[in-house]
C-alpha cells in the first residue's frame, strides 16, 4: 500500500517523528484550493527545531479518510502522510484506540470494549506506519513514535530495520497490571512496546507497572528501569513528564490582543467578582459533570452568590461520531439547563457552557481572564491545561484547583489537590480556592510558575532524546541542540 521511497521525491530523514496526525491541518483558500498550516501544541513547537536541524520527517494521517496524499514539504519539514480508509477509522481510531485503549488505561472509566475485528485493524494501520516509517528513515536515524495508537510499531519497525534506534513515549496513564491484564491481547501490546530501545510514561507508576508486567508477562530479567532482551538488548522505562512552551505561551498572554481578549470575557460575563473557568476536550475522564455538579451545588446552598460568582466551562468538541460521546455532551447540557433554570433569577446565568473550539490566541485571553482554574479529570496523564494557565498568568496570582488524579499533580503540589469522585470535598475546595488570601494565593502560585518555566517542552524533548541517543553502546549524535 506503500509507495516506494525514490516516488516520494524526499531525503532520507535522520530524525523521524511518528504519530497518528501530522503536525499540519488542512485549511481551504478563498479561491477553493487547500493549504497547510502548523497544527497549534507543544508537541510541534518542541519538534520543530529538532527536526529543522537534522531535516526531521513526520510520518502521520493527514485527517481526511479515504484519501491518498504525496508525501510533501512545508516550512522546510518533509511530511509522509499515511491513508486511513473510513473503516481504519471507525476499527483503528474510534474502535481499538478510542473505545478499547483509552478507557482501559483511564481506569476503565468507561467500560472497554474488546472486539477481535478492531485489533486485526489495529494491526494493519500500525504496520502500515511502520513501513512508511521504515521508507523514509535514513540509516541509523533516531526514530520517536508517540502514543497508544501506535504502541506495535516500535517492534514492527525494529523487525525491518534493526539499525534504527526507537523511542517510544506513552501520552496516557498506563494502566495497573489488574487491569492491563484484561485486554485480550496484552501480550502483543507489550511485545510491540518492547521494539523500542527507550520506552517513556508521564509518571514513574506508569514505568513500573510496565516493568513489572514484562518480568511477569513475558518472563523478562529486569533490573530497576532496565528490561534485558534475549538476544543481550537493553530496553530502558522511565517516566518523562510531559510540558508545554511556558515562555511562548506567557508571552502569547502578555500581548495586547489577548488582554483586550481577557477584559471582554469578563465584561461579556457581567464583569463577575470571581472567574470559574474550565477547559477541556470533551471526554468522560475530564470529570466536566462532577465539576458542574459541584458549582450548581454551591450556588444551591448559598455558600457562592450567582452575583458575584460565574463557571465558565468550555468543552472542545472531540470524537464526535463516537456514541458514548454524544451521550456525554447531552448530558452536560442538561445538568447546566437545570441549574441554570433553577438559579430563578433574571440575568446572567451562573454558568456558561459553550461546546466549540477556541484559536489558541483567545484561549490565552481566557485563561488570563480567569481567577479560578477548575482541572479535574478523574484520570489524566499528565493534564496541560493546569501547566497552560500557570504560565498565562501574568502576576503571582490566581488559583489551580487540580485533580490528584493528574499527572500535573505530581509536579504543581502548591495547587488546591482534591478528589473529583468527592463532591463534598471538592464543593470545599472550590470555596477556599475562591475566597483564599490574596498572600496565599501568591505564594502557591510563584511555586507553581517557578516550576512550570523552568521544566518546559525543550527539556522534556531534550532529556528524553538525550537517554535514548546513549543506550545500549551507540554512539551519541545530539538530536537537540
Amino acid at each position: 500500500m506503500s509507495p516506494k521511497r525514490e516516488e516520494w521525491k524526499l531525503d532520507p530523514a535522520s530524525f523521524v517523528v511518528v504519530a497518528n496526525r501530522l503536525p499540519v491541518d488542512r485549511v481551504e483558500r478563498p479561491d477553493g484550493t487547500a493549504d497547510w498550516r502548523p497544527s497549534p501544541g507543544g508537541l510541534v513547537t518542541a519538534f520543530d527545531p529538532i527536526m529543522h536541524k537534522r531535516h526531521g520527517a513526520w510520518v502521520g494521517w493527514h485527517g481526511a479518510a479515504d484519501e491518498d496524499v504525496e508525501p510533501f514539504e512545508e516550512d522546510g519539514l518533509s511530511l509522509v502522510p499515511v491513508p486511513l480508509s473510513s473503516s481504519d477509522v471507525a476499527e483503528y481510531y474510534e474502535g481499538f484506540s478510542n473505545a478499547t485503549l483509552w478507557p482501559l488505561y483511564h481506569d476503565a472509566i468507561a467500560t472497554p470494549q474488546f472486539r477481535r475485528e478492531w485489533w486485526e485493524t489495529y494491526v494493519e494501520v500500525n504496520q502500515r506506519f511502520a513501513d512508511y516509517t521504515a521508507k523514509v528513515a535514513a540509516d541509523e536515524a533516531v526514530v520517536w513514535v508517540q502514543d497508544y495508537q501506535l504502541q506495535l510499531v516500535p517492534q514492527m519497525l525494529r523487525e525491518q530495520r534493526p539499525d534504527l534506534r526507537i523511542g517510544f513515549f506513552l501520552h496516557i496513564p498506563f494502566p495497573p497490571t489488574e487491569l492491563y491484564v484484561q485486554l485480550p491481547w496484552r501480550r502483543q501490546i507489550l511485545e510491540g512496546l518492547l521494539g523500542a530501545d527507550l520506552v517513556g510514561f508521564q509518571l514513574p507508576g506508569g514505568a513500573q507497572n510496565f516493568v513489572r508486567l514484562v518480568r511477569q508477562r513475558l518472563g523478562l530479567e529486569t533490573l530497576r528501569d532496565r528490561i534485558r532482551m534475549p538476544n543481550g538488548r537493553h530496553v530502558l522505562a522511565r517516566s518523562y513528564p510531559i510540558a508545554i512552551d511556558a515562555k511562548g505561551l506567557h508571552e502569547l498572554a502578555a500581548s495586547d490582543e489577548a488582554a483586550e481578549r481577557a477584559e471582554d470575557v469578563r465584561h461579556d460575563l457581567g464583569d463577575p467578582r470571581v472567574m470559574f473557568l474550565g477547559v477541556d476536550r470533551l471526554d468522560y475522564t475530564k470529570g466536566i459533570v462532577e465539576r458542574i455538579q459541584a458549582f450548581g451545588e454551591l450556588i444551591a446552598e448559598g455558600r457562592i452568590d450567582p452575583d458575584e460568582a460565574v463557571l465558565l466551562q468550555l468543552a472542545i468538541p472531540s470524537r464526535e461520531r463516537v456514541d458514548l460521546y454524544r451521550q456525554l455532551r447531552d448530558d452536560i447540557d442538561r445538568l447546566v439547563g437545570r441549574i441554570n433554570a433553577e438559579g430563578q433569577r433574571i440575568g446572567r446565568p451562573p454558568i456558561i457552557y459553550l461546546h466549540t473550539s477556541y484559536p489558541r490566541i483567545e484561549i490565552a485571553g481566557i485563561y488570563r481572564a480567569a481567577d479560578v482554574m477548575v482541572v479535574t479529570p478523574l484520570r489524566d496523564g499528565m493534564n496541560l491545561v493546569a501547566k497552560e494557565y500557570v504560565a498565562c498568568r501574568q502576576r503571582d496570582d490566581g488559583a489551580l484547583v487540580l485533580s490528584e488524579f493528574t499527572g500535573a499533580a505530581r509536579e504543581l503540589r502548591q495547587a488546591y489537590l482534591v478528589n473529583p469522585h468527592d463532591i463534598n470535598g471538592l464543593k470545599d475546595r472550590l470555596e477556599e480556592a475562591m475566597n483564599d488570601s490574596s498572600r496565599n494565593k501568591a505564594r502557591r502560585m510563584k511555586a507553581m510558575r517557578r516550576q512550570v518555566f523552568e521544566n518546559d517542552i525543550d527539556r522534556w524533548a531534550s532529556t528524553f532524546l538525550e537517554d535514548l541517543e546513549t543506550l545500549n553502546g551507540k554512539p551519541a549524535t545530539r538530536a537537540a541542540g
